[in-house]
């Protein structure tokens, strides 16, 4: 110290001799002399060398931790067995840091070993989010990212995984065709960008990509998922996210993580529930009084049976509905974890023979080896899964138009009705669509470190699906003029389903403390086998025997028919993604895919889709010390992604068999002798049923996000705010030519210049109460402003819906429309009834006369705005949750208004609503023809679910040794609805698809939509 003190001294009279010789002044002179003194102080100061181990909150070890000197670049990461070694300074202070742990500070003094153990880091920053082919901590997400776990999914009879997201994620709009048990879905991710592919996402489980094609049951395909399963969904929306997955990630990505084994003791978990359910709301039709009033003041003829019968509550019934799961899950010492599970769900719906059973397995396990740097993860999902259906569209029929005077049973036995048609009492007895699907998707995943840094992975799965299904009438005699039933039917179909996948990737991570960087790149070849074959037979014995169990010939009057297919499709990709970060301020993610598709032709095989984005997190920035954010970050990306659903083979040219059928034929084939004049002399010929076209190309979705993610008031507050831009181009379409002389009427192409516009704002926000406390809840929700638009168009309407029925089938409804919303409703303005009793319509071009050119855009079927919120509270051991959602601006067309809900049906002594009357001069003969006359807001405000909940203290009851946790609680679905819509429920679709496009917004006999309460007990032991 005397040498370092007597060594300043020289240089501090140094310094003074520079000064008086003019070298620089006195404040220069302080400054330097100040300024060297410290530094040769700090560097004179002695290093020690010092470690230790870093741990978990469970004491297994961390490898992989960051140990450095705080304010310095000197650092490095534990080893395997989460041990380091460092040289520093006695006065220096270490921070030790893990993804998803909190920061440690701890100062050297005079120790050289330490036990460093990191507790889990609760802040939403470092949880792990999944990402293609990975993971990655929140707070370095570049990406548009929308993430739900376990505890806040939605709660209640779940049979389908996105059930448990409906309001929960901002930009998502999930909309159920109907209320059947396990219904399809609509999933809308940032809006609509294509025409045929429809709305689906890609589905991604435990790392394997599943197949959206249909598996032969009627009901969802993911159906065959245990909702208790599944840990966490991710929902990647902006092409910064959903690049890495190229050809099918233009509708977005949802990928599902099932549960894995967790460090600590053996769990064990048992969850039970029974529920009910009944219809939410029925239609105001005329009771038996009110029809006999209404049909002779409409001036009809009375068919007056006598009886008093509700058709709604006789054709529906209160569903029940159990859930069991009982699962099992561990870890050995980070070397082995695994997570097992069995479950029975069997749910009835409320028309009767409606029910969906699902018998489901699950196994998840994780083995290391080789001191960790060997990785095996295997998944198993198997499931057996029944769903029995009614006739949903004649039920529905029958339960609204059918005479409420006729009595439903006539000595014990439903009454035939006077047109001998049949009592929809019953054709429950007659008629079921039984289907049966056995699904098992495997993948095996190993991952070996070849050095540090750098890993080999290779993923392996298949997923076999096969499904029966059987539709049969049994014959009944007493029905004569629907000969299908008095004959008896059975349609048999045979579908499988086989999806094979096989994946390398190699990943290198590379981290000198203030540079994070981390490449991937893979290899994937993926490839998808459907098959069916379809049998018709009719004619069957009246013998009270299923058809399905009886023999059957064909014959001359009731020939059996056979249909099959198989389509086959290979998909190979080449992609790479490239993580940057420094400081853990600047983020910079750059991902490429390159996919080649077998549906393309071979001039455009492959398709390539770039992306880039970059991200700020600002308060790690030394001016935003003192700030009141607590997280502040801010993105930015640029991407493109594909689209390759689309039929297979339609780039390759079709032929078949033709040949003249009758002398009114168009001439297909030429005559053998010039002079024939019978169709022997017509032999069969080959024609082109579609045309080659090799130059068919990828559809494109090109979309740009900007986001910001902050975080107030010691992290209590939390929220994301992104501005989107989606672009779809190159649209793929099968159109009719321009030339009417042409091989075939259609052909596949990509519509120059055409594009799909989708633009919005999406804000979600969320507030925790401080922890601790007796009573604490949270408050969150999200809202979703967007704005769609059809450009550059060359068709004047692409219809997407058309009415069905008589006198009104093939007519549009609503359709793609140049500059004008995705799925705008286009049809005539209804302006009341004339003096003759006919519909009078807006002439919209003031010619003089109502045509189709005064058909115009009344509106969308796709809402302008999408909203959810939840709020949890929580006092002691209760808790109450609820969760909203809705939608505004959509419309709904009431095809069952525009079908049933007419004077000329009260006139024939049918049933209806005051829909029918509200136009007293109105002719009976008066067409029900489509224009806004049915046409309805589709705004809505729903209590999607509340569960109210207690947890046992099992320490004071003395169950403590034997039971982690008791929980009992009732949750209710749909409890009530806030709308305008007079049809069951305004979420809804069941409009038929035209050419192959999807439709939106139709509501055409739908299922009625269930209110339902449910009892649950969940064990831990």
């Amino acid at each position: 110290m005397n040498s370092n003190l007597r060594l300043s001294k020289i240089l501090v009279a140094s310094a003074c001799f520079a000064m008086w010789s003019g070298i620089g002044g006195p404040a220069v002179l302080a400054a330097n002399s100040l300024k060297t003194e410290v530094h040769l102080r700090t560097s004179l100061q002695a290093e020690i060398s010092v470690s230790g181990i870093v741990t978990d909150e469970t004491g297994m070890a961390l490898p992989g931790a960051t140990v450095r000197v705080k304010g310095t670049t000197i650092g490095t990461v534990t080893d395997i067995d989460g041990k380091f070694t460092l040289d520093v300074e006695e006065s220096s202070i270490l921070q030790v840091s893990y993804v998803g742990y909190i920061l440690q500070e701890i100062p050297v003094g005079g120790q050289s070993t330490f036990e460093v153990q990191l507790l889990p880091d609760a802040t939403q920053l470092d949880e792990l989010v999944v990402i293609g082919y990975g993971t990655q901590k929140r707070s370095d997400v570049t990406g548009a990212i929308g993430s739900v776990k376990t505890e806040d999914f939605n709660k209640g009879v779940i049979s389908n995984p996105v059930d448990l997201l409906q309001g929960k994620v901002a930009g998502v709009n999930i909309t159920s065709t109907s209320g059947e048990p396990g219904a399809n879905q609509n999933v809308i991710i940032r809006g609509i960008g294509s025409l045929r592919s429809g709305t689906q996402p890609l589905y991604v489980l435990d790392g394997f990509l599943l197949d959206n094609s249909s598996t032969g049951i009627a009901s969802n395909p993911l159906n065959f998922l245990n909702p208790n399963d599944i840990e966490s969904i991710d929902v990647l929306k902006d092409a910064s996210a959903t690049a890495l997955y190229g050809s099918r990630a233009s509708n977005g990505v949802i990928v599902i993580t099932t549960k894995k084994g967790k460090s600590g003791t053996t769990q064990i978990n048992f969850s039970a529930s029974t529920a009910w359910s009944s219809m939410a709301k029925k239609i105001d039709v005329f009771s038996a009084d009110e029809f006999r009033e209404q049909v002779v003041a409409a001036g009809g003829a009375l068919e007056d049976f006598g009886g008093n019968t509700d058709w709604q509550d006789e054709l529906t019934q209160v569903g029940f509905s159990q859930d069991y799961s009982l699962s099992m899950s561990g870890a050995k010492t980070g070397d082995f974890s695994y997570f097992a599970s069995i479950g029975y769900q069997d749910q009835e719906g409320i028309l009767k023979n409606s029910e969906l059973k699902r018998y489901s397995g699950k196994l998840n396990m994780n083995q290391k080896a080789f001191n960790g740097r060997l990785t095996i993860d295997y998944n198993l999902t198997a499931s057996h899964t029944q769903n029995l259906r009614p006739s949903i569209t004649s039920t529905i029929s029958d339960m609204l138009s059918l005479n409420p005077t006729v009595p439903a049973y006539t000595d014990g036995e439903p009454t035939l009705l006077n047109t001998n048609a049949l009592n929809p009492i019953k054709r429950y007895e007659l008629y079921s669509d039984d289907a049966a699907n056995n699904r098992i998707l495997a993948t095996i995943s190993p991952s070996f470190e070849i050095f540090d840094g750098l890993t080999y992975k290779l993923n392996l799965g298949v997923d076999y699906s096969s499904t029966n299904r059987y539709q049969q009438y049994k014959p009944y005699s007493g029905v004569i003029n629907e000969s299908n039933i008095s004959d008896g039917t059975l349609d048999e179909g045979i579908s499988s389903n086989t999806n094979q996948l096989v994946e390398n990737t190699l990943t290198y991570n590379w981290n000198n403390y203030l540079h994070n960087f981390t490449v991937l790149a893979g290899h994937s070849y993926q490839t998808f086998l459907d098959e069916y074959r379809g049998i018709s037979y009719r004619g069957f014995a009246d013998n009270n025997i299923d058809p399905i169990y009886q023999d059957h010939n064909s014959t001359s009057e009731f020939p059996t028919t056979v249909s099959s297919s198989a389509i086959r499709n290979e998909l190979q990709s080449f992609f790479g993604r490239v993580n940057y970060t420094y400081a853990d301020k600047y983020l910079f993610t750059a991902t490429f895919r390159a996919d080649g598709s077998s549906k393309f032709g071979q001039n455009n095989k492959y398709g390539y889709f770039p992306s880039f984005a970059l991200g700020w997190n600002v308060t790690k920035e030394d001016f935003m010390s003192n700030s009141f954010f607590n997280n502040l970050k801010v993105r930015a990306s640029w991407g493109q992604t594909g689209n390759q659903e689309i039929p297979s083979k339609i780039t390759k040219a079709s032929y078949s068999e033709d040949r003249l059928s009758n002398g009114g034929g168009s001439l297909n084939t030429y005559p053998i002798d010039t002079d024939g004049t019978t169709l022997d002399s017509y032999p069969y010929g080959i024609v082109f049923t579609r045309l080659a076209n090799p130059d068919l190309q990828w559809e494109v979705s090109t979309q740009v996000d900007f986001g910001v993610d902050f975080a107030l008031l010691d992290y209590r507050l939390t929220g994301t705010l992104d501005y989107f831009n989606k672009v779809s181009s190159n649209i793929l379409l099968e159109v009719v030519p321009a030339d009417p002389v042409q091989p075939t009427s259609t052909y596949w192409d990509n519509i120059e210049n055409m594009k799909i516009h989708n633009s919005g704002i999406e804000l979600g926000l969320d507030y925790n109460s401080r922890e601790g406390q007796a009573f604490s809840y949270n408050i969150g929700g999200n809202v979703t402003f967007i704005q769609n638009e059809v450009k550059d168009s060359p068709y004047s309407v692409l219809t997407t819906g058309a009415a069905q029925g008589a006198g009104q089938t093939g007519a549009t409804i609503n359709g793609y429309i140049n500059n004008q919303p995705i799925g705008a409703f286009y049809m005539l303005e209804f302006d009341g009834i004339t003096e003759d009793g006919v519909n009078r319509f807006k002439d919209i071009n003031g010619d003089g006369e109502v045509l189709d050119n005064d058909r115009s855009v009344v509106g969308s079927a796709i809402p302008k705005v999408i909203y959810g919120f939840h709020t949890n509270f929580n006092y002691k051991g209760f808790d109450l949750g609820l969760n909203f959602n809705g939608t505004a601006g959509s419309k709904i067309y009431n095809h069952t208004a525009m079908s049933l809900f007419t004077k000329a049906q009260l006139s024939r002594s049918n049933n209806t609503t005051d829909f029918a009357v509200q136009y007293p001069e109105e002719s009976f003969n008066n067409s029900n023809t489509v224009s806004t006359r049915f046409l309805e807001s589709g705004s809505f405000f729903r209590l999607n679910n509340a569960t109210l909940g207690y947890n046992l203290n099992t320490d004071a009851m003395g169950w403590g040794e034997a039971f982690q946790n008791i929980r009992l609680s009732v949750t209710g679905q749909n409890l009530f609805v806030i709308s305008d819509y007079t049809g069951f429920d305004p979420e809804v679709n069941t409009g038929s698809t035209s050419g192959g496009i999807q439709t939106f917004g139709i509501d055409r006999f739908t299922y009625p939509r269930a209110r339902t309460f449910s009892i649950n007990l969940n064990l831990t032991f």
